[in-house]
């Protein structure tokens, strides 16, 4: 073999194996970029089951309160109606009502309708300030809202998780595809849609932006 071939097969070899290092290093990076999005996958799967649960929670409290309010509102129609019975047979009868039967008539609707106002506005004695806390029909409705909001926040949460898990998912295989195909355009694609879904988990975390969705 001259000296001139011998170079050139040098040179192709020493090509071939600066090419072959170069599909090793894209492959160890992809594999890398694969490892993280799947560790982002796992975060975003947590939250979106964190928020899920939050928002099955949120809505049973929310419904029983609103039971709560709605068994306190019952009751204290039955108390004013009672009273406005009372009080119409006082006024109907009540000249010819033993003083004894006629005090003891104004005690009752006295009592029903305190009764009546206490469902009103009936706070905890330990915070009479926190209206989320309490079992008046002012405290209740507080109490049934704040969980609804909570609800409401954690769906909207949940939506931004979903998409970020999808993303995530659609990330990873185009990862596998760049590994196979040693397509860097295909990496550049995966690496842009796992940017995409880990800003929308920070704003499942955090709700900074509303999506309209």
């Amino acid at each position: 073999m001259e000296a001139l071939d011998a170079a050139d097969v040098i040179r192709e070899l020493r090509e071939d194996r600066a090419e072959q290092d170069a599909e090793e290093r894209f492959r160890s990076l992809v594999a890398l970029v694969i490892a993280v999005l799947a560790t982002l996958l796992a975060v975003a799967s947590l939250g979106g089951g964190n928020v899920s649960e939050e928002v099955v929670n949120s809505n049973i409290h929310a419904s029983d309160t609103w039971a709560f309010y709605q068994a306190k509102n019952i009751r204290q129609t039955s108390l004013n109606l009672a009273a406005d019975e009372l009080e119409a047979t006082l006024l109907a009868g009540g000249a010819s009502l033993a003083p004894e039967a006629r005090q003891d008539l104004e005690a009752k609707v006295a009592r029903y309708r305190a009764t009546s106002a206490r469902y009103d506005d009936e706070p905890d004695p330990r915070a009479p300030g926190d209206t989320l806390r309490g079992e008046g029909k002012k405290q209740l409705r507080a109490i049934a809202q704040s969980h609804e909001a909570r609800r409401d926040r954690a769906q909207e949460q949940d939506a931004n998780f979903d998409y970020a898990s999808v993303l995530y998912q659609i990330a990873i295989v185009l990862g596998s595809v760049a590994i196979l195909a040693l397509s860097r355009p295909t990496l550049v694609l995966a690496l842009v849609l796992g940017g995409a879904a880990t800003l929308l988990m920070l704003n499942g975390f955090f709700l900074a932006v509303h999506l309209p969705l």
